[in-house]
């Protein structure tokens, strides 16, 4: 299989017809050989989140649509297991966004749990934008609906931008959920004070205030509760496990660690192993401390009239380069940025595109993460599997032995103009299950930028037909 290198500067890829499908009525899809691609099933309303279940059904999550369905993946047919009624779906941050299933899920004795974090608004909403929260559901086996909502934690801060979302049972069985910091200071919300440093008082935490946990990495009982390992920071515990991130979308168990893919703003998506307390500096450092093109516009000191350019800063605003701020002991950095460019960069060049400039920017748009632990497919074991939305493209990431840290280049694989939002792998570890959105901006087959997708809200399965 031939290895497919990326960089920022090229995003060049190859692609060979697929052959042999098995199933004739579903759509191809173009992939290298040896893999054959088909569209498994379409329709879908903003796909966000895939999970293979030990029932042998793909549990998806559509954010828009409101719904959890179960996908057959040899058929593609769909069953709606539970309609959300109270979320609030419009824009491109809110509804029904991460899911989690019970570790025991569908064994012997089990309740069969599966856990939902959505955005809403109450009835006596007086916030901008409502809340989200996390609602545990009993799966009936019987009806295959999931019933009996239970919240588990509630009146997180809510926004229009960066509302994280991904769920995840740790080694240790606790539940992580990653929290965006809204987008603040940066287009609409440039004004908007960035809270992704701060840290709750113990008043809040008393309160039930969960106004600090924007741009945080939560960690918490399986019942909502603070558990006692919990770390301590600034004299208070609290949900919170590690801070300062912009729009952490991906979360995964590797063994006894926990990785975490984040957007960057311009430049620097960042891959991250989460530890307990960890800072990993936003918004004062994206990627690493090297004072590389990024700097920290402050734009809440500009005023009102500041014309807010996110690489530009008007002369008007306070400009923090990265190694001003002094970075704290618990300060850790990325393990992988995509992509890190020289001081200097000129990030206009790709004006021509208009509003979807920002596509020729040096990101890929991580937007969830999977990891490959070993199976028939040759040179993909022990491999961290990152979905892209700009790049429409799965990035294959291998791991050294140790697991804590990255081995060798990034490989690329099965670009289209699509925007990738989440993977699942089949048991079998021969079958990639591959979300897209259903509206928004990616790459052409020409590594353009375009908002034409080819398979919009859809489930793209792609086929190993090689060998080990």
């Amino acid at each position: 299989m031939k290895k497919i290198m990326i960089s920022f500067f090229t995003f060049a890829f190859t692609f060979l017809a697929s052959g042999n499908m098995t199933l004739a009525k579903l759509k191809p899809v173009k992939v290298e050989e040896p893999f054959t691609g088909q569209v498994l099933t379409e329709g879908l309303s903003n796909p966000w989140n895939v999970r293979y279940g030990p029932d042998n059904m793909l549990w998806v999550t559509e954010r828009t649509g409101k719904r959890i369905v179960r996908v057959n993946p040899e058929t593609g047919v769909k069953k709606v297991a539970l309609t959300i009624d109270e979320a609030r779906a419009e824009g491109q941050h809110f509804g029904v966004l991460g899911m989690a299933l019970a570790p025991d899920f569908l064994q012997k004795d089990s309740q069969n749990y599966v856990y939902v974090f959505y955005t809403y608004v109450p009835k006596d909403n007086t916030t901008e934008f409502g809340y989200k929260k996390l609602v545990r559901y009993q799966y009936d086996t019987k009806s295959e609906t999931l019933k009996n909502p239970t919240v588990i934690i509630d009146k997180i801060p809510a926004g229009d931008d960066h509302n994280g979302g991904r769920i995840t049972f740790g080694p240790d069985g606790k539940l992580y959920l990653t929290l965006g910091e809204l987008g603040h200071n940066q287009g609409k919300n440039a004004f908007k004070k960035n809270e992704a440093q701060r840290l709750p008082t113990a008043k809040e935490i008393q309160e039930g205030n969960h106004d600090a946990y924007v741009g945080k990495v939560l960690r918490m009982n399986p019942d909502g509760s603070i558990p006692e390992d919990n770390p301590v920071l600034n004299g208070v515990k609290s949900h919170i496990f590690t801070y300062g991130h912009r729009n952490p979308q991906g979360i995964v168990v590797v063994e006894n660690k926990i990785f975490s893919s984040e957007h960057g703003p311009s430049s620097d998506d960042e891959l991250n192993i989460l530890v307990s307390g960890g800072n990993y500096g936003w918004p004062y450092v994206a990627g690493f401390q090297d004072n590389q093109s990024y700097k920290f516009i402050d734009w809440s000191t500009a005023p009102k009239d500041a014309a807010v350019d996110p690489n530009v800063p008007d002369p008007r605003v306070k400009v923090q380069l990265e190694s001003d701020w002094k970075a704290p002991a618990n300060y850790k950095d990325p393990i992988k940025t995509f992509y890190t460019v020289r001081e200097g960069y000129n990030y206009h060049d790709g004006d021509v595109y208009g509003d979807i400039s920002y596509v020729e920017w040096p990101t890929v748009a991580p937007s969830s993460i999977n990891y490959y632990a070993g199976g028939p497919m040759k040179g993909w074991d022990n491999s961290i599997l990152m979905t892209t939305l700009k790049a429409g493209t799965l990035f294959r990431i291998k791991l050294n032995n140790q697991k804590d840290n990255v081995q060798g280049e990034i490989a690329t694989f099965f670009h289209t103009p699509n925007r990738y939002r989440d993977i699942a792998v089949s048991p079998d570890g021969k079958t990639f299950y591959i979300l897209t959105d259903s509206e928004g901006s990616a790459r052409d087959m020409d590594l353009k930028p375009t908002t034409k997708l080819q398979n919009p809200g859809s489930i793209l399965m792609i086929k190993y037909n090689g060998e080990k």
